[in-house]
């Protein structure tokens, strides 16, 4: 659902694992992919037919955020 709307997910959508570069197995790990217009698609690899959907304009929003430190009080301690 992007804001409310169902949306059908495409069927070639090229998936990037976000995994350490030495990872192995198969994770769990979170995938992204771009589809058509402004359409982003997530899901995890332990559960790939669960498939969340946002924006673009969200997207880069919270990846910004990612760089800037805004979340890094989630994983403090670890």
């Amino acid at each position: 659902m992007t804001d409310g709307l169902p949306v059908d997910i495409p069927d070639d959508l090229t998936w990037q694992r976000a995994a350490p570069d030495d990872a192995t197995g198969p994770g769990p790990w979170i995938e992204i992919a771009f589809g058509d217009g402004d359409l982003v698609f997530l899901r995890e690899t332990s559960a790939p037919g669960t498939v969340v959907t946002t924006t673009r304009t969200k997207w880069d929003a919270f990846a910004r955020g990612v760089q800037a430190g805004e979340f890094d009080h989630f994983v403090d301690g670890m």
